[in-house]
């Protein structure tokens, strides 16, 4: 007896349309979507949290190119370092998918360190404003991924696989239903948001958002890739969980150093969302 399983099919084309030669990807348009609604949500916080918006404004495009390339090439360290190798042109290559956040994390956090330095601005209020920021942006850029199949999680019978049908996509297979690795990442997010804001609407003080987005997003990383087909580097875990550890431990330690004696419950504006 044949069994048949219900799956969730998506034949969508990751290319949404052609400029000549140029091939634009869903990609790469969630990513500019995510980093207009990531922008608009965050700018309705730096009063929140007492940051500079001129500085803010001044150091965003330095950001997202930092974030990007520290993105992608934290994703090639990880991602078949061989084949990087002998085809070095696809090192750069973002339309073709694969981009690893905590690369992205530590690009930007490194660059609003460096310009808050020379700027001589606070620098945990425009870390704080960078959180809410990463933390909106992510779950929408996440729906490029999606699109591009170039995140699943293993081979599965469960009926929200999903199996992806375009001969462009990225997954591994166009006939096996695979778990649907970046919605968990999806769900994940959403709930660090939430997380976040009803800490922050009680008490704020310089650096809370930051640690709690670090520690909150190392946990939903640790626990989401269980179920991605990653591979396993050392202790049976993933050069991702392992990862996740570090900037779990780091964000213990800001929280100590920056956060832990401050028990004050700030007042102030509270966001037009």
């Amino acid at each position: 007896m044949t069994e048949v399983f219900a799956y969730i099919y998506i034949g969508v084309d990751p290319v949404a349309f052609r400029l000549g030669p140029v091939a634009i990807r869903w990609y790469g348009i969630m990513y500019v979507v995510a980093i207009y609604f990531a922008t608009r949500v965050a700018q309705r916080f730096v009063a929140f949290f007492g940051a500079d918006e001129e500085e803010l404004w001044g150091v965003l495009p330095w950001c997202i190119g930092a974030g990007v390339l520290g993105g992608r090439l934290y994703y090639v360290v990880q991602n078949r370092q061989g084949y990087y190798l002998a085809h070095p042109q696809h090192i750069l290559a973002i339309t073709e998918g694969g981009m690893a956040f905590f690369g992205a994390i530590g690009a930007a956090a490194v660059t609003i360190i460096v310009y808050s330095r020379r700027r001589h601005v606070a620098l945990l209020p425009m870390l704080d404003v960078a959180a809410v920021f990463a933390a909106v942006g992510q779950p929408i850029g996440r729906i490029g991924n999606i699109i591009n199949g170039d995140i699943v999680g293993y081979p599965t019978h469960l009926p929200w696989g999903f199996v992806y049908t375009n001969p462009h996509s990225l997954a591994p297979s166009s006939t096996v239903a695979f778990q649907p690795a970046p919605v968990y990442e999806i769900i994940a997010n959403l709930i660090l948001l939430l997380a976040m804001w009803l800490v922050l609407r009680r008490w704020r003080p310089p650096g809370l958002a930051t640690c709690l987005y670090l520690g909150g997003y190392a946990v939903t990383q640790f626990i989401v890739f269980f179920g991605r087909a990653n591979s396993v580097t050392l202790l049976g875990l993933k050069q991702a969980q392992l990862t996740a550890l570090v900037t779990f431990a780091f964000a213990v330690v800001v929280f100590w150093l920056t956060v832990g004696h401050d028990h004050t419950r700030q007042k102030g504006p509270q966001p037009n969302l």
